[in-house]
């Protein structure tokens, strides 16, 4: 290979002032050859010293994704800094979940969100004009999806699953969806032979898919300034949270949607949980099925005691609801389960539900809010999650919406004490 002197006298100097990557995070783009957060010019010169032998080969500097790496590869990653490359390949998913590396044609003009999830992500990055079709669950959500809900529907991540035709018809460059639903067996697999990308990504608590997601829809911008917002609150958590000792953490038991189905330290809830200063104690339990959930016995959670249980129930509560009768109902349920009146979160009354509207998708961020206002209300004194729920859906949601007024998104008998 043969690089002029005078390249190779500009790398030298570079090899020698050019900084290691640090980042909490790798950025799952091939062209981040550095392997840190983001894509700049420190990877063009990280390649070309690649090339001349003087770094070692990484997965991620293939920009061009076509098991060599030369100087196609730097031409593609000077694009991509520019935002005027072609097509882009990225590693979906994380840890923990089945990664698939997929290559996606630039622009992306037509999308098609499969779950409220997914269409979250796409208004927080303002890409709802990209937006051809949705799953059904978005158009039964017409308060945060005025736009998306009607748009043409095709099927769901759950119950019967996608409609693999009406998706066809619809002719989206990329159709994004959960890690582990719907399955390739009943999803990718039927799409083989089209040009639909299927893109697996979860837009919580993990905040590298947010970008991979900006750099697909040429939103980098809007999604940095989303990623500064999440990780400014939750830092502003952590500095609190960090120092405490074990004895001073809560043992938390979250029950997902399903009685006794609860969520380990995969899941966006259980990540929360040990933010706000939670230990939960299903966070090294392992089940058939979903990589995050698992079902356990109510011997079990008995035996384990837990300070705090935080109960997400399934469309009994949220955006459309403004009786508390459901969720109610849903912790009365808990409350008088055999054996769990001698558990301390029952005696105590710490029993809260939140609202799977508040845990799926950017909303996180609020949840971790009221986690962290449960588990340790005197270092959480002057937080107010309801005033920042509101600043989250007027920043980033773009809707008409006054959660003092209508919704119904949290519940513990002292929050409602005369109803509503």
């Amino acid at each position: 290979m043969k690089i002029n002197a005078t390249l190779a006298g500009i790398i030298m100097c570079l090899l020698l002032v050019l900084p290691a990557a640090a980042s909490d995070y790798t950025l799952d783009i091939f062209g981040n050859a550095n392997e840190d957060g983001t894509i700049n010019m420190q990877d063009v010169t990280y390649t070309e010293l690649i090339i001349l032998e003087y770094k070692d080969q990484t997965q991620l500097a293939d920009a061009k994704y076509d098991d060599r790496i030369n100087m196609q590869d730097v031409t593609q990653i000077e694009l991509i800094i520019l935002g005027k490359e072609k097509e882009l390949t990225f590693i979906d998913s994380h840890e923990g979940y089945p990664r698939n590396i997929v290559t996606v044609d630039k622009p992306v003009v037509g999308i098609i969100p499969l779950a409220d999830n997914q269409a979250d992500g796409i208004k927080v990055l303002g890409a709802v004009d990209k937006v051809v079709g949705v799953g059904t669950e978005i158009q039964d959500m017409p308060i945060l999806y005025p736009v998306m809900s009607e748009l043409p529907g095709v099927g769901n991540v759950w119950g019967v699953g996608p409609d693999i035709e009406a998706i066809i018809s619809l002719n989206p460059d990329i159709l994004l969806t959960y890690e582990f639903r719907p399955s390739p067996e009943v999803l990718d697999n039927k799409l083989a032979g089209t040009d639909i990308k299927v893109v697996r990504l979860t837009f919580d608590i993990d905040m590298p898919q947010f970008k991979i997601m900006g750099y697909i829809l040429g939103k980098r911008d809007e999604a940095e300034e989303f990623i500064d917002f999440f990780d400014s609150h939750i830092s502003s958590i952590e500095e609190q949270t960090e120092g405490l000792t074990e004895d001073e953490k809560q043992k938390v038991y979250i029950e997902w949607c399903n009685p006794y189905q609860t969520l380990n330290k995969l899941s966006g809830a259980g990540q929360m949980c040990e933010i706000a200063g939670g230990t939960n104690i299903a966070a090294d339990l392992t089940g058939m099925g979903s990589p995050h959930s698992l079902t356990v016995d109510s011997e079990w959670v008995v035996a384990e005691n837990p300070d705090i249980i935080i109960k997400i129930p399934n469309r009994i509560a949220g955006y459309d609801v403004d009786d508390v009768a459901g969720i109610k109902a849903a912790r009365d349920d808990i409350t008088s389960r055999p054996g769990w009146d001698h558990i301390k979160a029952v005696e105590t009354g710490n029993v809260y539900l939140l609202t799977i509207d508040l845990h799926d998708g950017p909303h996180a961020v609020v949840a971790a809010q009221y986690y962290a206002k449960w588990f340790h209300p005197n270092l959480f004194e002057e937080m107010d999650p309801q005033a920042f729920h509101q600043e989250y859906l007027d920043r980033f949601m773009g809707i008409d919406y006054d959660v003092k007024e209508h919704g119904i998104f949290v519940y513990h008998p002292e929050l409602y004490p005369d109803g509503r």
